[in-house]
């Protein structure tokens, strides 16, 4: 018996089982479905009492494979992958709840998220409030006796603010409530929030789990009890993941640490940069000491994670005038990408939120968030130094 293997290897060396060829890395199962045995396989395959693939909008080997590397990564029972982020975002909440319920959600969420909550769960009188990340007293007091789950981003998009997850894990357990955590910023090798009591974990494995810009997708992760019932949900409502996007992504897991250690170390390295510019109001990064929550940062992160935010001085225009002066950066709503990125949220990301929303949540006009990437630090500086002086 093996001991507890590391990160790096659960990574490298989790794998379907080999087929009669004796393949070395797993094949891609484009199959729309599945033979059976005999009837009586098939009955039972149906009937739940044997475990086995029947079609690929239930399961495939390659999705399999994906959501068992992901779920030891990140220390959950069971998970489901799905055919985009927003996806998974959807169905950990709808599968689980119903009309009359209440979710209690950070107010710093992406902007679907918003409309998820704001526009489409009202018409099933599916009810939600918002509290600040910042201010911890006032989450006990939103919880109201219909509240069915808390759902957060820690860090969040994009403002990097942060959540104790030990505390909120107990003043989820103590009112018997589902804490459901984005992981997204962090990925299961920055930050484990299950370790910390989250019931649910869900990704956008666009990001950094992909960590190319080539494929959707997403995952629900978590106890398997509630993984039963996304799973039922899911089954029915068909936002399955491709088999190449879930081949794709088990193959990007294998690389995932150390693609996180550079786009750490590079984006700390701008973020004490930027901070010496006086070109700029604020800059936030978890891992600058300057960050307010920069000891709970510490406490339940690995490291800072790949995204850095800053605002320019000049407000708006100031913001549109720096991205149309890049020359290397990117110009794109993603990231996590190997390639660096520049965001104006304000007008892209989160442009359906009011003013008002927008900087309840720290989106100041001029705000600007940066994906770095993996080239060379330098070469990344140099571009937004040259482009700071439009």
């Amino acid at each position: 018996m093996l001991e507890k293997r590391n990160f790096e290897t659960d990574a490298v060396r989790t794998q379907s089982e080999r087929t009669d060829f004796r393949e070395h890395s797993t094949p891609l199962y484009l199959t729309s479905s599945f033979v059976f045995d005999d009837a009586e396989q098939a009955r039972a395959l149906f009937a739940d009492e044997v475990s086995g693939n029947i079609y690929t909008r239930f399961s495939n080997p390659n999705n399999t494979e994906f959501i068992e590397k992901l779920c030891l990564l990140e220390g959950t029972e069971d998970g489901i992958a799905t055919a985009s982020g927003m996806a998974a975002m959807y169905i950990s909440m709808a599968s689980l709840l119903k009309a009359g319920d209440h979710v209690l959600a950070s107010r710093s969420v992406f902007g679907s998220t918003h409309q998820i909550l704001n526009i489409i769960f009202p018409r099933f009188n599916i009810s939600h409030s918002y509290a600040d990340l910042g201010d911890p007293d006032s989450w006990e007091k939103q919880i109201l006796p219909n509240t069915k789950m808390i759902f957060v981003e820690t860090p969040s998009n994009p403002s990097l603010d942060l959540i104790d997850l030990e505390w909120l894990g107990k003043l989820a357990a103590k009112h018997k409530v589902i804490l459901n955590v984005d992981n997204c910023f962090a990925t299961p090798y920055l930050q484990n929030p299950s370790k910390w009591g989250a019931d649910l974990v869900t990704h956008s494995a666009t990001k950094f789990i992909d960590g190319q810009g080539r494929v959707i997708g997403g995952a629900v992760l978590g106890k398997k009890a509630l993984i039963k019932e996304v799973r039922f949900f899911a089954r029915h409502t068909g936002p399955a993941m491709s088999p190449f996007n879930a081949w794709l992504l088990s193959k990007s897991l294998e690389t995932l640490a150390v693609r996180m250690e550079k786009h750490c170390a590079n984006a700390l390295d701008l973020a004490q940069w930027l901070e010496n510019r006086s070109e700029v109001e604020y800059v936030k990064y978890p891992f600058l000491s300057s960050h307010p929550q920069y000891a709970l940062a510490k406490k339940q992160m690995r490291l800072g994670g790949g995204v850095v935010t800053f605002e320019i001085k000049g407000g708006i225009e100031a913001g549109r005038k720096f991205l149309n002066s890049l020359k290397m950066l990117s110009l794109s709503a993603n990231l996590g990408d190997t390639r660096s990125i520049a965001t104006h949220p304000a007008s892209t990301t989160h442009s359906k939120l009011i003013d008002t929303e927008r900087l309840a949540v720290g989106i100041t006009p001029g705000l600007i968030r940066v994906s770095v990437g993996l080239e060379n630090i330098k070469d990344v500086i140099a571009d937004i130094a040259q482009a700071l002086k439009f």
